[in-house]
């Protein structure tokens, strides 16, 4: 017998629009074509309980259910992240298939090898334990950045969250003190690739360069520094970074690119604006600063 590690039911909205079930999969949840061959061909989506072809159509109040067994997924199910016990974990948001949390500065993403500890994802597995499920990778923040960061519950919906973010439906926004006097807004649309003199570092027009644009706006400035407020249009490695440095104002504390830097990287993802799976509900989700970014605003009266 078929052992089923995933279950994922949802019920069609009285304003859901009648289309084939296929499209239903595809065009409106944007699950994967691997993910619906599957589904298909073991019967594993069910209407009202029942298994209907996929040129079937549904209708408002339908009952959608889709089991999955794991070998549906490209990238292995298998969450092999050590569970942290008893992490401290600030979640701003949670529901059946994600959460977001809001990360400490310092913290890494993700482990980099097989049995470390100490990262994001540890803490989620251990905020996660007892429960069926786990956690994966959607999206990560440099070590030195803080704010929010969006974890998948399930390996279902992280396609979905990638998608959407690839596409510019899922908006994060970061603010940033930088130095020097910055002024007005725009968009920092240079191509960032790999450092040839420093493998820890990018840098603009660097080898395997790849486009990159980041939205800016400065929200207060003094002759000395500058608090902006930054929105991702491409997801670049070390995108902020590079390219605030670039323009002439990097972000103060930033220990790769700005060799004036204080203490700690004053770079904090402030704002998810995301779009649920499934539902397709927008949320606005904001993360607090933290105690030392809130303190340097004060201390400058940039607030």
């Amino acid at each position: 017998m078929e052992k089923i590690r995933w279950k994922i039911e949802e019920q069609l909205t009285a304003g859901q629009a009648p289309r084939s079930v296929r499209s239903l999969l595809h065009d409106q949840w944007l699950l994967p074509d691997r993910y619906i061959h599957f589904l298909r061909r073991r019967h594993h989506v069910l209407v009202n309980g029942q298994y209907r072809y996929m040129n079937e159509r549904v209708a408002p109040g339908d009952v959608i259910t889709m089991t999955f067994n794991g070998d549906e997924f490209r990238a292995p199910a298998a969450n092999d992240y050590v569970p942290t016990v008893m992490p401290q974990l600030a979640v701003l948001y949670e529901n059946r298939d994600l959460l977001v949390i809001n990360k400490p500065q310092g913290e890494k993403s993700h482990p980099n090898e097989a049995g470390e500890t100490g990262t994001v994802m540890n803490d989620v597995e251990g905020y996660l334990q007892g429960t069926n499920d786990g956690a994966y990778m959607v999206h990560r923040l440099d070590q030195e950045t803080s704010g929010a960061m969006v974890v998948a519950k399930n390996p279902v919906v992280v396609p979905v969250l990638n998608r959407l973010i690839s596409d510019g439906m899922i908006h994060r926004e970061y603010l940033a003190v930088v130095s020097g006097q910055m002024q007005g807004r725009g968009v920092l649309d240079w191509p960032i690739g790999k450092d040839p003199d420093d493998k820890r570092k990018y840098c603009v027009a660097g080898r395997g360069a790849k486009p990159a644009r980041t939205d800016y706006q400065v929200v207060a400035t003094s002759p000395e520094r500058s608090v902006v407020r930054l929105r991702l249009e491409t997801g670049r490695t070390h995108q902020i970074r590079v390219h605030l440095a670039h323009s002439g104002h990097p972000i103060i504390g930033d220990p790769l690119y700005n060799c004036d830097g204080g203490s700690q990287m004053l770079l904090h993802g402030i704002t998810q604006r995301l779009l649920l799976p499934f539902s397709f509900e927008k949320i606005v989700i904001q993360a607090p600063l933290p105690p030392y970014f809130h303190n340097y605003l004060v201390k400058y009266d940039l607030g």
